[in-house]
């Protein structure tokens, strides 16, 4: 009779430590299961995050080892076309250095290409070079009369013998890496030419010059936005004392060609604000989503009721993470993106509703935490069909190489 009870007993104890390991690898809104690709058309595991969002699988966009690339962002064309831009500079361990930089004097705006968004053009297509010093972030807009827009800004790198005849105030970002101010580039036939480059206007709040002497052209990294009227949105950054930046916003009512400075953003005292996307709600909201400093990594949310005359105080959304991006799915909720520079290191999304005002109690959605260290984010989603989005981000595993990296997503 001992027996039978302890076998009985080892038969339970079994199946209930094979639950545990169940429930444990298939936590509340992280079920896997084997499901056809519809890319591909092969028999993938897929795993739903949170209901009514299926991780399809993360995607190598572009990647060689003889380069550091990173900062992409993306679109689709009026042919729905998915082109992806991204900073492309030397990998420099493979001149013997110790590593690399986020400046760089040969970082140049490159594009990829590709008919669904899966398979890439493997040789990226240079979008513009800067005669004076490399560029960083090209951030592309896809405006309704067909024309491409990619903004960027740049550094020149001074010897030491010029510094001395720069005009003071300029940001220097060690070793002579003097800031050049913001530009743009525009094409009409979905980046295979580009237009001369245009510089937007100096904003008042801006104290620096470039090492021309001049007053720092308008410039940031992160997302403009179409509104339904036309106008164009574009947040930009300003050094309004030393070390310390805020955000405003200036518009353009014919395509970008001009600019005019609207009104602050956010600004504070302590608080530095940088890298903002802005996004047109379906009720008319401008809203634009902050990256921070000095304020423990906290992402906050600034909004417009008014087209951007003026801006409501800006508040934290209670989490980390950053830069912003926010796409909007076909059923007006808001996809908002954001790379997670904390242990684990990853990507990481929240679904917030149409007018972007429950960003306290969205949930949060964990795309990948797999990231090598902390040098890796900079999302950009797009919209691949009607009910699959792509998320780019640059990314890195083990401390490997630079690469842009992607996940595609399946929300029903």
């Amino acid at each position: 009779m001992k027996k039978i009870w302890l076998f009985i007993f080892f038969v339970l104890f079994e199946i209930i430590f094979v639950l545990i390991l169940t429930l444990n690898n298939n936590k509340p809104g992280q079920s896997a299961s084997k499901e056809t690709d519809p890319f591909s058309g092969m028999v993938t595991e897929q795993k739903e995050l949170i209901p009514g969002i299926i991780k399809i699988r993360d995607i190598i966009i572009y990647e060689d080892t003889m380069f550091y690339s990173a900062f992409p962002s993306a679109v689709r064309s009026p042919e729905g076309e998915i082109i992806v831009a991204f900073r492309r500079a030397p990998n420099r361990k493979i001149f013997g250095e110790a590593g690399n930089s986020h400046v760089d004097p040969n970082s140049y705006m490159v594009l990829v290409r590709s008919a669904v968004g899966v398979n890439w053009s493997k040789e990226p297509e240079l979008i513009y070079a800067h005669p004076f010093g490399g560029s960083q972030d090209p951030c592309l807009l896809q405006i309704s009369n067909g024309t491409l827009l990619c903004t960027s800004y740049g550094w020149t790198f001074v010897r030491p013998d010029g510094m001395n005849n720069l005009k003071t105030p300029y940001f220097d970002a060690g070793n002579g890496v003097i800031f050049l101010g913001g530009y743009l580039v525009r094409s009409s036939d979905g980046g295979k030419k580009w237009q001369e480059v245009e510089y937007p206007p100096h904003i008042e709040p801006e104290i620096n010059f470039n090492v021309f002497g001049q007053s720092l052209p308008a410039y940031n990294r992160g997302a403009l936005c179409e509104g339904k009227n036309g106008e164009i949105f574009w947040a930009v950054a300003a050094t309004d004392s030393p070390g310390k930046t805020s955000v405003h916003l200036i518009k353009s009512n014919d395509k970008g060609l001009t600019w005019d400075y609207s009104c602050p953003i956010a600004a504070d005292d302590t608080v530095t604000f940088n890298e903002t996307s802005v996004y047109e709600t379906p009720n008319g909201d401008i809203v634009a989503f902050l990256r921070t400093a000095r304020f423990e990594d906290q992402a906050c949310i600034a909004r417009s009721k008014d087209r951007g005359k003026s801006f409501e105080k800006w508040v934290s959304m209670g989490f980390q993470g950053h830069p912003l991006n926010a796409l909007r799915l076909p059923d007006n909720k808001v996809l908002l993106t954001y790379g997670y520079r904390h242990i684990p290191f990853g990507i990481r999304a929240r679904i917030l509703n149409a007018e972007c005002n429950d960003f306290t109690t969205a949930p949060e959605i964990i795309l990948r935490e797999d990231g090598g260290n902390s040098d890796l984010g900079y999302t950009w989603p797009v919209m691949l069909d009607n009910n699959h989005v792509l998320v780019t981000y640059y990314f890195n595993k083990e401390n490997g190489t630079r690469h842009i990296a992607g996940t595609i997503l399946e929300i029903k």
